[in-house]
């Protein structure tokens, strides 16, 4: 299946929905939620990517589209599991040579955040828990290798906003041949303000260094996004605009472009 049948497969079910006005005024409760990495909500987004400047002679580009379900389990009457997974589909042109093209399935990312139900006095919120690298990709794309680590995540939110930051460390197990132990480190500072009318305005960071080669890919990048019904179904539109500001050797560079489609369940 390729890049564009996946992305109409995403997007053809909205064409069957009719708005239903009756339920604006539970967006804005979703849209903050949204915000949340540990929000006690159900969701399941459509990220399509956009990256170019990729390669030896920087003329390659390359679409991502990433499965993102999450999905809270209520432990007890004090803590919640959150499940959040990374399922990539790669399509590339120009990255490996003039006019050569690959696709296929990236490695899956999958953490789980212990988290407590209530934020702390302080108000804030929080979470940790392991974080697993599994090599279910194709052979172009995968690292061949299971790797393991923690995560965690810290925000608060107030008067609309919520700023805080994810992070995680991927340490390699039994790479293949030819492979190296992953070793690498991700950060996501962000910030955003939620209007009362569900629109949510977002800047953020996505660092990645990469201890084997000392190599940071840092894109800084602003997303807008809005909650919507659509016969009764609730679902959350994104656009984003990224600027590489450190990017490795043959990593992507200049602007790269972000538009997310998310299925909201809420309880």
């Amino acid at each position: 299946m390729t890049f564009r049948s996946l992305l109409l497969v995403a997007l053809s079910g909205l064409a069957l929905w009719t708005p239903s006005v009756s339920a604006q005024d539970a967006s804005n409760e979703l849209a903050l939620e949204l915000q949340n990495p540990v929000a006690a909500l159900i969701s399941v987004p459509f990220q399509f990517n956009y990256e170019q400047n990729i390669g030896a002679g920087q003329n390659g580009s390359r679409k991502v589209l990433n499965i993102q379900p999450v999905v809270p389990f209520e432990l007890n009457g004090n803590w919640n599991l959150i499940s959040r997974t990374i399922i990539p589909y790669i399509e590339q042109d120009g990255v490996t040579g003039p006019g050569q093209k690959q696709s296929g399935m990236g490695d899956i990312v999958q953490s789980f955040f212990f988290s407590p139900i209530a934020p702390t006095d302080d108000g804030w919120i929080w979470g940790v828990g392991p974080v697993i690298y599994l090599p279910t990709g194709s052979s172009q794309f995968s690292q061949d290798q299971f790797g393991l680590g923690p995560t965690a995540v810290a925000l608060r939110q107030q008067g609309g906003w919520t700023y805080g930051a994810l992070a995680n460390h991927i340490w390699g197990i039994d790479p293949g041949p030819g492979k190296t132990a992953l070793n690498a480190s991700f950060m996501q500072p962000f910030v955003s303000y939620t209007t009362d009318k569900a629109w949510s305005f977002v800047a953020q960071a996505e660092a990645t260094y990469d201890w084997n080669s000392e190599q940071w890919s840092i894109p800084v990048g602003v997303v807008v996004s809005k909650v919507a019904n659509f016969a009764d179904q609730p679902v959350s539109f994104s656009l984003g605009v990224r600027k590489f500001i450190e990017s490795p050797a043959f990593g992507p560079g200049g602007t790269a472009f972000r538009f997310n489609v998310t299925f909201l369940f809420p309880k």
